[in-house]
């Protein structure tokens, strides 16, 4: 395979790409979104009381983290899909930084894809969308 300087792409490859890059930002959407709601959403409907037992709690924490840890695998079988779909997939394993010696060679490129940049951006609109409806509209949970 080639890596992604110097070679040119067809268009239905950019096509391909593209959509590879929407599947992950909705799959970023999942991450942060859907499934806090689904599993809170079924935890409350476990319980009939305001004041739950420690299952309830188990169930969100347990489920979220396994939602998360699938959605990230199937986040980076895309990332790698979309790697060799637009040619940026190199051929050749390489080293993590820390484990190199100092005196190696220091040229290196390390594409790890797009997947990082639409994670980065996933979580910074979570935290900015966040921020807005605690200050905005959450209210104040204090007596007045």
């Amino acid at each position: 395979m080639s890596t992604h300087t110097g070679t040119s792409i067809g268009p239905h490859r950019h096509v391909a790409g593209f959509g590879l890059v929407v599947v992950m930002a909705v799959g970023s959407i999942v991450i942060w979104l859907v499934s806090p709601v689904a599993w809170l959403f079924l935890a409350s409907r476990m319980t009939s009381s305001s004041q739950p037992s420690l299952g309830p709690y188990l169930l969100v924490i347990i489920g979220m983290a396994v939602t998360a840890v699938v959605v990230g695998k199937f986040l980076g079988m895309v990332n790698r899909t979309h790697m060799r779909v637009t040619g940026r997939m190199h051929d050749k394993r390489e080293h993590s930084t820390w484990n190199r010696s100092m005196r190696g060679e220091r040229k290196s490129v390390n594409d790890r894809g797009v997947l990082e940049q639409v994670m980065l951006i996933s979580v910074g609109c979570a935290l900015v969308l966040f921020g807005i409806w605690f200050f905005a509209f959450a209210g104040s949970s204090l007596p007045s």
